[in-house]
This record gives C-alpha cells, sequence and structure tokens, in this order.
C-alpha cells in the first residue's frame, strides 16, 4: 500500500511539474518590445507605416524574434483624405516584455497608464540602454506622431512628418523613453506625447534630444 500510494505520488509530481513547464514555455514567446538601436537614415521618413512596420520587422528578426509579426508604435494624422491611424490599436493586446524579460506593459490600457517603462526597460533589439537627459549626447526622444492615449493627435496639423513620408520639413511629435525632461510636468515624463520636433531630418531631430527611434512592438 505504501509503495503503491509513494508510486502515485511521483506520478502526481511529475504531472504537475509537466504542466507548470509547459505553461512556461507557452507563456514565454521570447522579447515583444524593444527601441530601435538606431534610424535607417533618413530621419523621420520611414516610407510610412508600412515602412516603419518592416523595419521593426527586419530588427526583431536580428534579435531572434522574427517569427513574430512586429509593428512601429505610430499613429497617422488625417491628411490629404487619409484617415488618422492610432498607434495603440496596431500594436496588439500584450503583454510585452523587453529582450531581457522584464514586464514593459500587461495591456493596451496599461501601456497608456501605469506602466513599467523606464530608461532601464525600454532597450533596444541588442538588450541596450539608449542615451538619455543627462548623459553626453541624449537620444531620449522617441518618434510616435501620438497623444498621451495613443491615439492621433486630432488639431488638424500634421504631426507626423507627412505620415513618416518627410526627410526635410515638417514635425512630429515624440515621446521620452527615460521619462525626463526640462521641468516635471506630464508631458517632460511622457513615454509617447513629450512635444514635437523642430523638422524631420536626423539634423533637426537631433535639436531636441533625438536619432529618429522608434517603439516597436509584437502584435502577436
Amino acid at each position: 500500500m505504501n509503495r503503491r500510494l509513494s508510486l502515485s505520488l511521483l506520478a502526481a509530481a511529475s504531472a504537475a511539474v509537466l504542466l507548470v513547464a509547459c505553461g512556461s514555455m507557452g507563456a514565454s514567446k521570447g522579447p515583444s518590445f524593444f527601441v530601435t538601436s538606431t534610424n535607417p537614415g533618413r530621419g523621420a521618413d520611414f516610407g510610412g507605416l508600412t515602412g516603419a512596420d518592416r523595419y521593426c520587422q527586419a530588427l526583431g528578426a536580428n534579435a531572434g524574434a522574427g517569427g513574430r509579426t512586429w509593428h512601429a508604435y505610430l499613429s497617422n494624422s488625417a491628411l490629404a483624405g487619409q484617415p488618422a491611424v492610432n498607434a495603440r490599436d496596431r500594436i496588439g493586446t500584450g503583454p510585452w516584455y523587453n529582450v531581457k524579460g522584464a514586464l514593459v506593459a500587461n495591456n493596451v490600457d496599461e501601456l497608456h497608464g501605469t506602466n513599467m517603462l523606464t530608461k532601464q526597460t525600454a532597450l533596444t533589439e541588442k538588450g541596450e540602454v539608449i542615451a538619455g537627459r543627462g548623459d553626453p549626447i541624449n537620444t531620449h526622444d522617441i518618434l510616435t506622431g501620438s497623444a498621451p492615449d495613443g491615439r492621433a493627435v486630432s488639431d488638424g496639423k500634421d504631426n507626423t512628418c507627412g505620415n513618416w513620408t518627410k526627410s526635410g520639413d515638417g514635425s512630429a511629435i515624440v515621446g521620452h523613453h527615460d521619462r525626463t525632461g526640462l521641468d516635471q510636468s506630464a508631458p517632460a515624463k511622457s513615454w509617447n506625447s513629450s512635444h514635437a520636433t523642430q523638422g524631420c531630418g536626423l539634423e533637426a531631430l537631433k535639436k531636441t534630444g533625438g536619432a529618429g527611434l522608434l517603439y516597436c512592438f509584437a502584435a502577436n
């Protein structure tokens, strides 16, 4: 009887371990969020949302996560008869983890509320920390074209450098990945909606502390 009981307990314990392992494998799909480590060379001109998504996809693949569908966190302005597009509607439902496994946000509402985005968690696809305010070179401006709630800014202006097709004149909304600015105001601490850029080319983006970087999210 004791031997039979021991065997039953051993089988139950093994099954429990197997279930936990399978559950962990199902929950862990690798990284699902990163900040681009560099700009492809044309400032805010990514060839539109499609080109920006393609860029995120390529960097995700280089990081070993090419099996996921990567989208850039970018909104489109309502321009020339084109409807507005909201960044928050393009990135799936979460949860999202950085390349080192740290949770960034569980869902879209948390991402646009009390999320875990900081300079230490907003890592590149290579797992690197991006320079921010206080560093020798500040590159904390991340292109988004979005309002704080993740939707396109509805002020009738172009806040997206021609819906991400301009590298000269124009302007785009950026956020601060390090949640730090010139003061303690909400925009200064916003990860996705801090201020407008002074232009769309790389040199213009540098003037306010940017390098033409993007947030990339796995939408699946």
